[in-house]
């Protein structure tokens, strides 16, 4: 017998934006950053959905809304049949910016949906991560968006997900330099090769490996560390303003990537001057460039999602 959801429910849901890759770690490294969503969260006969801030002109408001699509199959999978869903979300994490927007709202969905089962049905942290990564298809995004900080992220051989979180240097910070124009992920993984040499790879595992050094204990190494052999590089056509703007910062002597499938660029720094001069070189840059750019110093996310009940 198909169980019920009491109606009546209210909760806030607030994901954070996530940065996946930070340069060689290719689909398996990701960083929460305090840039949230916030999605007012309520159980109802019927739904309805409000939407501010970024999609606001473009994304559906009805059962078709992401959010609620996936909350309804959240509960299905649990057993209880659907309810309504009265969202009102407010978007601030850019969608198409490699920010991880559709992470955040996967997890917020099923972070959402997990909260609104009785409590002996909940399924937990876990459970929401795995259904989250599945729906992805890769777990770099979501893993930070789940648990926060720092994420070493990976898909096991029977097809589940395993993700552990690695301590972060207290110096660490990240400037954002977002554009005004977008780019969809599956054009960016279309650009990438189907083979690569195995001293590319042997490469880029080094390149790896010192970045979890230099972002759990010595920042000064972030500059080697965000050396990628693996995907900037072919993507560079697909967003050739990012790419011009990360060479600028790199000759810099400044650690800046590829905000996972981009065209957003990250730099990792660890002094107030290291973000004053990564301000200063995107404001040089966007004077001349034919794309605007706006800079943005979020902290870093200790915490994943949160979910507060009403």
């Amino acid at each position: 017998m198909t169980q019920q959801i009491a109606l009546g429910q209210k909760l806030i849901v607030s994901p954070p934006a996530t940065s996946a890759n930070l340069g060689p770690g290719f689909d398996s490294l990701g960083l929460a950053l305090e840039y949230r969503d916030r999605l007012e969260v309520g159980t109802a006969r019927s739904s309805s959905v409000e939407i501010f801030g970024d999609g606001a002109d473009e994304l559906p408001r009805d059962e078709s809304h992401l959010i609620i699509k996936e909350m309804h199959r959240y509960w299905k999978d649990a057993g209880f049949a659907p309810v309504g869903v009265d969202l009102v979300a407010h978007n601030r994490i850019p969608h198409a910016r490699g920010m991880g927007s559709s992470a955040a709202a996967i997890v917020a969905a099923y972070a959402a949906a997990d909260a609104l089962l009785p409590a002996e049905a909940r399924r937990g942290t876990e459970s929401i991560f795995q259904a989250a990564a599945a729906w992805e298809g890769h777990p770099d995004n979501v893993a930070p968006a789940v648990f926060g900080g720092l994420s070493i992220s990976a898909t096991n051989p029977d097809g589940s997900f395993s993700s552990v979180q690695v301590p972060l240097h207290p110096d660490l910070r990240a400037v954002l330099a977002i554009p005004s124009n977008g780019l969809s992920t599956e054009v960016a993984r279309g650009a990438l090769p189907s083979h690569i040499e195995h001293a590319v790879a042997a490469a880029n595992s080094a390149s790896a490996a010192l970045l979890i050094h230099a972002l759990s204990n010595d920042p000064s190494q972030l500059l080697g560390g965000t050396k990628d052999y693996l995907h900037q590089d072919y993507r560079a056509a697909a967003m050739p303003q990012s790419a011009a703007l990360i060479a600028k910062l790199r000759d810099a002597g400044l650690a800046a990537v590829v905000s996972g499938a981009g065209p957003t660029v990250m730099t990792l720094v660890s002094s107030e001057d290291q973000v004053a001069a990564v301000q200063a070189v995107i404001n040089e840059f966007s004077a001349s460039s034919s794309v605007s750019w706006r800079a943005e110093v979020p902290k870093l996310a200790s915490n994943g999602v949160t979910v507060e009940v009403l």
